[in-house]
């Protein structure tokens, strides 16, 4: 007969070391806490479906049963390992594909899912798209897109809905200029802060993790995205800044979690390639948005009256006010252009759409870009280069110099451009501030070289009538 007492003290020390360890696992894991929101869960829902519904209406699906169906296992198998204390049942899980070129993925709020077919092909295994798939919907559970346009003020679902969907659908997440509804909302919802893509990382690690995934695959794909994450229209860095350190802490996270059984089917993952390899090039969203926009006209010609004789700048005055941000003055023959990342003030046959995009030739554009620096000259600095960017001409003439802004401390800088419209050459003047919250609010003025100084004193008053409301 064995002895009772013996084994059962094997038997309970071992329970112990498993509960030790397991406990322990659980203690080291980093805990995640969402920020602040002052919209409902429901709210992240009414805005993810209505901005899906105008995605949707402008970029491509991968419409291809095998492809689609492996995405969604990958999603569905994310979304059961979930923290429940994180759960919103109101949410609503979807995992589609789009048919364009760039390494890229996002989520809308309340729980619409885009995966690029350019990201799928660029992964080495599985592991790399549930990577970023969980990454993606580590942003969705922490409901960061509501949560960064809380300190905005409060706008119509609709209109937010519209905002977020023209960021994506004008192919400039991230950036200075996008097509959409409202002053400055596309970017709040999808370019976070450095604090919210840690966040994002740390729990995609553990979702990853819970769901048999190798967490490392995320360090693995945030390498690739790096190293080809050049060409046009959104890409992934642009709109998830990276932290700094984050191979470093992702590693360390990776370290503290189990993973739990072994998820990934090479198999399918080998069919799945070669069944994109087999199909023609995925167009580049910017292709993708200029053939949507294309009337009958000979290409790269203007819209509208743009390149056309502009009026110079009235000597009669008139006021707007800009939600609860700022208030300004400008020539009376001056007409209001609102998009979802800034507002300008330009006269008639100065502004229009180029080849899908929205440029202008004299006037004024006011904005906000979200700061991470915090200092005003490096963020005004990094605010340059992605103008610089976007724009190959452009070119500094001098280096910043201080100025007020509002009776704010801040920088000009005048810039020397080339325009795509007419050819000659244009002089760019930046001015920027820093906003309560940190971030940084800009206004550029810009008239072509030979008509700067007519419109120099217009500008100067118009600068000088800024108001920040903040």
């Amino acid at each position: 007969m064995p002895d009772r007492p013996q084994s059962n003290g094997r038997s309970l020390k071992a329970a112990a070391t498993f509960l030790a360890v397991t406990a322990s696992l659980a203690v080291a894991q980093t805990r995640i806490t969402p920020p602040k929101n002052k919209y409902t869960p429901a709210q992240d829902v009414e805005i993810g479906q209505q901005a899906a519904k105008e995605v949707e209406q402008q970029l491509p699906r991968l419409r291809d049963g095998d492809i689609e169906s492996f995405v969604d296992r990958i999603g569905r198998r994310l979304v059961q390992v979930m923290p429940s204390e994180l759960e919103h049942r109101e949410f609503r899980y979807s995992f589609n594909v789009i048919n364009v070129r760039e390494i890229n993925a996002f989520a809308l709020p309340g729980g619409p899912m885009y995966v690029n077919r350019g990201m799928i092909q660029a992964a080495a295994v599985e592991g790399e798209i549930a990577g970023v798939m969980a990454h993606e919907l580590s942003h969705v559970i922490l409901r960061h897109g509501t949560a960064g346009a809380t300190k905005q003020q409060p706008f119509a679902i609709g209109a937010i809905a519209g905002a977020i969907a023209g960021t994506i659908i004008g192919g400039r997440v991230g950036q200075v200029v996008a097509q959409g509804s409202q002053f400055g909302l596309g970017t709040y919802f999808l370019r976070y802060s450095r604090e919210y893509e840690k966040q994002a990382d740390l729990l995609g690690v553990q979702l990853m993790a819970r769901a048999g995934y190798n967490p490392i695959d995320l360090v693995h794909i945030f390498q690739t995205i790096e190293k080809q994450g050049g060409g046009s229209g959104p890409q992934f860095m642009s709109d998830h800044p990276n932290p700094g350190n984050r191979e470093a802490y992702i590693t360390e996270e990776a370290s503290r979690v189990r993973i739990e059984g072994r998820a990934g089917d090479s198999r399918e993952f080998a069919r799945v390639q070669d069944e994109l390899r087999s199909m023609s090039p995925a167009p580049t969203t910017e292709e993708v948005t200029r053939r949507g926009k294309q009337t009958p006209r000979e290409p790269g010609q203007p819209t509208g009256n743009i390149g056309t004789r502009v009026a110079p700048p009235s000597s009669r005055y008139q006021s707007y006010t800009e939600g609860n941000l700022f208030r300004i003055s400008v020539p009376d023959n001056w007409r209001e252009v609102a998009t979802s990342a800034s507002v300008k003030f330009v006269p008639d046959g100065a502004y229009g759409q180029v080849q899908g995009r929205t440029v202008f030739t004299h006037g004024v554009e006011l904005g906000v870009t979200r700061n991470e620096i915090h200092s005003l000259q490096e963020a005004t600095q990094e605010f340059i280069d992605g103008l610089s960017e976007s724009n190959p001409s452009l070119r500094a003439t001098g280096r910043l110099q201080n100025t007020t802004l509002s009776g704010r401390s801040g920088l000009m800088a005048v810039l020397r451009n080339v325009s795509e419209v007419t050819g000659r050459g244009e002089t760019v003047t930046v001015f920027t501030t820093l906003l309560r919250d940190g971030n940084l609010f800009y206004c550029i003025t810009v008239a072509p070289e030979d008509e700067y100084q007519a419109y120099q004193r217009s500008f100067q008053r118009v600068t000088q009538s800024i108001r920040l409301t903040d």
